[in-house]
């Protein structure tokens, strides 16, 4: 008899259909599973920024703390919002095969990022995606906006932006068209991007880990190494991309400044995840990195 888990997430429509990729995924190893929709912090509050309300995390721990409670059995979640340190007790047993890594523009005309109109206003709640754009366009008027992919592409329709930048795989999981997708030289994508993972509780690990893709466990595992090694009190833009080549991981990772006009960019492999990613943090702050996080914190 197969097991029925308690699947848990977020309740917009592109996290439900993350949820039935999840389901999928367990499916295939014995598992069938019940969506269980719960409301996080930065669904309650879409207007201020994630800087000013808990940043990363505000769309993980109230699922994280429905899995500690025993509300839910699993819960599935966009690898870019899971939080360097995972809640005590529980644990990511598997990563999904990773979708699109870019970034996608949505313009009013459909025009591409070079092509939009001198002034033109982008909005994006990311100061990654904000300063890979100043850095290309210093003209542009960044408005910091969130919600979900529909809210954010109502903005183009109503006005209120010309355009907006968004996840290249959540568009396509809703089988949404951008106007233009970015190259990754010009916007690398956030640590974790494109992939969605697992998590549960520690003791239920082992149970878990047949449903994992490697590749992009070890991949998104030295992007988040990098993130951790940069430390809690790193605010600045940052952007990191794992993969593998000839049997090591590779990670490029780059840190910019709040307008763009820095930018450093380290590239290492190995055949660690966690030894890659903390060489790339540790060479990112020594060439330039800690002088940029001390100038950030007193702007």
């Amino acid at each position: 008899m197969r097991r029925t888990l308690r699947l848990g997430g977020r309740g917009s429509k592109l996290s439900r259909v993350q949820a039935a990729l999840a389901a999928e995924a367990l499916s295939a190893i014995g598992f069938e599973t019940a969506f269980v929709s719960i409301t996080t912090q930065g669904d309650r509050d879409r207007t201020s920024s994630l800087r000013t309300i808990g940043g990363q995390g505000i769309f993980v721990r109230a699922v994280e703390q429905a899995l500690l409670d025993g509300e839910i059995d699993v819960a599935v979640h966009s690898a870019k919002d899971v939080p360097p340190t995972l809640a005590e007790g529980t644990s990511l047993p598997a990563y999904l095969p990773r979708g699109d890594v870019r970034d996608a523009l949505i313009s009013r005309h459909g025009v591409g990022l070079l092509e939009l109109s001198p002034g033109a206003k982008v909005g994006t709640g990311s100061r990654r995606r904000a300063a890979q754009l100043l850095r290309l366009r210093p003209d542009l008027q960044i408005a910091d906006i969130r919600g979900n992919v529909d809210t954010r592409v109502r903005g183009v329709e109503t006005g209120s932006v010309d355009a907006v930048v968004v996840a290249a795989a959540g568009l396509q999981r809703l089988g949404a068209a951008p106007s233009e997708l970015l190259p990754i030289d010009l916007m690398m994508p956030s640590p974790g991007q494109g992939a969605l993972v697992i998590q549960c509780r520690s003791e239920d690990t082992d149970r878990l880990t047949a449903a994992n893709h490697e590749p992009t466990a070890l991949a998104v595992s030295a992007e988040r190494a990098m993130l951790r090694a940069l430390g809690a009190g790193c605010s600045l833009p940052l952007a990191a991309l794992g993969g593998m080549r000839g049997g090591e991981v590779l990670l490029a990772g780059r840190l910019l400044s709040a307008d763009g006009t820095e930018r450093i960019e380290i590239q290492r492999s190995g055949e660690d995840p966690e030894s890659v990613g903390t060489e790339v943090a540790e060479t990112l702050l020594e060439r330039g990195g800690r002088k940029l996080m001390q100038e950030d914190k007193s702007s």
